[in-house]
């Protein structure tokens, strides 16, 4: 598969205070009182970002624009049929569910700690700062290589859409010249990077406006796709049939360990919602909904499109296919012309192009606040922990994020382009280790609170550690399945016979830890637990 094969996010910055939300901007910030501001040693603490910059709508907006549907959907929905075939719905399914399981975990300690610092800060006081700063280790580097992969797509279709409009392949053609992808990959990433660096309200018409066309787009292409199916416009179509949504019917398990983990890829990027806490009205209940809001829109949109696609192409290896290896890695370049014809298709170059560069400015806000959050307490050098006066943004967390991801993105090109594509098969690996970590650290953190009630058992112990077990699951089989060449692009680490996909999985985690010790050694006291206490909560009743 090429760089448009996995998936991954991104947008600046959404606002907008959600109408009908029940609660007041001054009502908002006043939960948050007392939370950060002014707290004593070992609690959690302000960072000095813009207190209610967005609501319940803007923070959901954010999360679905980070995820980047019509982007995920391109460049995953042939590749998951390819592995599972008729059974594509189904996975999605499947995938849904640990992240949704995941997100209450999110949910509940947003409610008892509404920090930026999401899973770092999280995992630091339920089990300590060394596996604390190794579940922010994993979630800025995996944000890092999906920055990159979104610059490249973000790239790809650009010269992609103007050789449409143009009717010139030649244009088409200039994203194969090294020289001219790269030097547009690295202007996109600078704008993005100027746009996040703005704050949160810096581009509020913007996000609305590329989401809302991600999602209209999608429906005519849906309602399209399902007009072909009934008049049996592709002699490769399919009736619908209940067994596309049993997962058990996947042929067999190492296929349905890569379909699932394609899904995965697909949600990743929902806790946006949460990592905006700070600046969020309601900041310790807006962004729990509005992640849940986030998480029933793209489980939507995925299965209808999913279906509307399979019944009007099928799943099969040629032709319109979606599982056909000649076209998976970009499922609507091929589909957009037979299904919505010369003119429309065009839209929906244009809505993956949304997508992307949509999805490329708001990915930043998870990593900067991520390293913002590290920086406060004491985990990264204090400079990172700087937040601009005006702005309200942590820029130089965000610049940094933005020259690592160009100067990753072109070092990993140069290099060869299996390596690139191998290092975003490792993406699944970071994802699924800070994922199951948070779960895991809600129901420890809250231990002393699960046999208060029945809800506190299942949402903040059950669940999680359920949705927590499955992703860990995933983990490990993908780094089994990993250890084999053949996984990934097949590449292969000479000497070692071992596959590039684990070699560079490994090499991250290990790359982190080493990272951390050099860090102990300059602030000892994060790591003694001076300035972020391991702890649990009071017991409370709640309102």
């Amino acid at each position: 598969m090429t760089q448009l094969d996995v998936r991954q996010k991104v947008g600046d910055t959404v606002s907008g205070v959600a109408q009908g939300d029940g609660q007041g901007q001054n009502e908002g910030q006043g939960q948050d009182q007392g939370q950060g501001q002014g707290a004593g040693q070992g609690e959690v603490r302000g960072k000095g970002l813009g207190k209610g910059s967005v609501g319940l709508v803007g923070s959901a907006v954010l999360g679905i624009s980070t995820v980047a549907p019509v982007y995920c959907l391109t460049s995953t929905l042939g590749s998951t049929a390819g592995e599972v075939g008729v059974q594509m719905p189904a996975v999605f399914l499947a995938g849904f569910l640990p992240m949704l399981l995941v997100a209450f975990a999110y949910r509940e300690l947003n409610k008892a700690m509404p920090d930026c610092g999401t899973s770092f800060t999280w995992t630091v006081k339920a089990f300590g700062p060394r596996i604390g700063w190794m579940c922010g280790w994993g979630l800025v580097i995996a944000t890092i290589i999906v920055l990159s992969n979104l610059a490249g797509v973000a790239t790809s279709y650009f010269w992609l859409l103007a050789g449409e409009i143009t009717n010139n392949p030649s244009i088409a053609d200039l994203d194969g010249n090294k020289l001219v992808h790269i030097g547009t990959c690295l202007t996109l990433i600078a704008v993005a990077t100027a746009i996040s660096y703005r704050g949160m309200t810096a581009t509020k018409g913007i996000q609305y406006t590329l989401v809302g066309l991600q999602l209209l787009v999608l429906a005519v292409f849906v309602a399209m796709a399902f007009q072909k199916a009934s008049a049996g416009t592709f002699d490769t179509g399919l009736s619908f049939s209940w067994q596309w949504m049993n997962p058990f019917a996947v042929g067999s398990m190492a296929a349905f360990t890569a379909g699932l983990s394609l899904s995965i890829f697909m949600y990743w990027g929902w806790d946006t919602c949460l990592t905006a806490n700070e600046e969020t009205i309601g900041s310790s209940k807006t962004p729990g909904r509005a992640s849940l809001i986030a998480m029933v829109v793209l489980v939507g949109s995925y299965l209808a499109t999913g279906i509307a696609a399979q019944m009007a192409v099928g799943s099969g290896t040629s032709g319109l296919g979606l599982g056909n290896p000649e076209t998976s890695a970009n499922v609507f370049a091929a589909l957009a012309g037979p299904v919505m014809g010369p003119v429309l298709g065009i839209l929906l170059f244009v809505a993956v192009l949304a997508s992307a560069a949509a999805s490329l400015q708001t990915t930043f806000i998870p990593v900067a606040r991520t390293v913002l959050a590290m920086s406060t307490y004491e985990a990264l050098p204090a400079s990172y922990a700087k937040v601009h006066p005006r702005f309200k943004t942590p820029g130089r967390a965000t610049v940094t994020a933005g020259i690592a991801t160009g100067a990753f993105y072109t070092v990993m090109t140069l290099v060869s382009e299996n390596v690139l594509t191998d290092t975003i098969f490792a993406l699944g690996l970071m994802i699924c280790f800070y994922y199951s970590l948070t779960a895991f650290a809600c129901a420890w953190y809250f231990r002393g609170e699960l046999r208060r009630s029945v809800r506190d058992l299942l949402f903040k112990g059950i669940l999680p550690v359920t949705g927590g077990l499955l992703l860990a699951a995933v983990f490990f089989k993908t780094l089994t399945d990993a250890w084999n060449p053949s996984y990934g692009s097949g590449s292969t680490i000479p000497g070692l016979g071992v596959g590039s996909v684990f070699v560079i999985g490994v090499g991250l985690l290990a790359l982190g830890l080493v990272i951390m010790f050099v860090t102990e050694r300059r602030s000892p006291a994060f790591f003694r637990g001076e300035v972020l206490t391991k702890s649990t909560p009071a017991l409370v009743v709640e309102d």
